[in-house]
């Protein structure tokens, strides 16, 4: 079997980071990437923006499998599976190209949301996803995941009116697993995670966000270290 490792070295100086956006379905992560793209946009930066499922062709394929509502009956593993692809796809044609162009990325979900909601959502042992993360996504890392807190039922109340997608459709306490697990992965990883208060209005969201993570980086979005 050839080697399926990647090569995550990031060759270019300074190194533009990788932001990463998480939480529940309803809590903002759409918004609040857009938004950060176009903060760093008004000054200068020109971010490559993305999304997962998704981000590339093949992606998007995948993408409308996973959330079609009428595959309710679509199995854990094969879900796992998919959305594996799916970010083997996304970090080999995407991600690892513009960080290596010397492009921050910012990216609505990763490889948290899997471990959440295939983990704690769907009870997929952690070892099992583990290698397949060791596969797809290896050293290519996000420099900070952005975990937006929300409580599930102000969730639920943003997204009424609109037609759900399969996940979102899931029940309550499928939803409250989910978020119960972003905030143990925001306490046991607080260098690799900012937790923000989902109830913020959006632009003051935004804008603490992106004074957040200046100062982490006072070279935001890239890191001079």
């Amino acid at each position: 079997m050839g080697d399926l490792r990647l090569d995550t070295a990031i060759k270019v100086s300074p190194r533009p980071l990788f932001v990463v956006f998480e939480g529940i379905d309803g809590a903002g992560t759409t918004t609040q990437s857009s938004l950060l793209a176009q903060l760093l946009e008004d000054r200068g930066h020109f971010p490559v923006m993305t999304r997962e499922p998704g981000g590339t062709r093949i992606g998007e394929r995948i993408r409308s499998l996973l959330l079609d509502p009428a595959l309710g009956e679509l199995a854990p593993v094969t879900e796992l599976l998919l959305y594996s692809a799916s970010r083997a796809q996304h970090v080999n044609e995407l991600i690892l190209p513009a960080l290596n162009e010397g492009k921050p990325v910012i990216s609505d979900r990763f490889a948290l949301s899997t471990m959440v909601y295939q983990g704690a959502g769907r009870g997929i042992v952690n070892s099992t996803i583990d290698v397949l993360e060791n596969i797809t996504v290896r050293k290519c890392l996000p420099d900070v995941s952005v975990i937006i807190d929300l409580p599930v039922k102000i969730a639920f109340k943003r997204q009424e009116g609109r037609k759900k997608d399969r996940l979102e459709q899931e029940e309550e306490n499928f939803h409250n697993r989910v978020a119960q697990a972003y905030r143990a992965a925001a306490a046991n990883h607080p260098n690799e995670s900012l937790l923000v208060d989902g109830s913020m209005g959006a632009n003051e969201l935004a804008e603490h966000i992106y004074l957040e993570l200046c100062t982490r980086w006072q070279n935001f979005p890239f890191d001079t270290k």
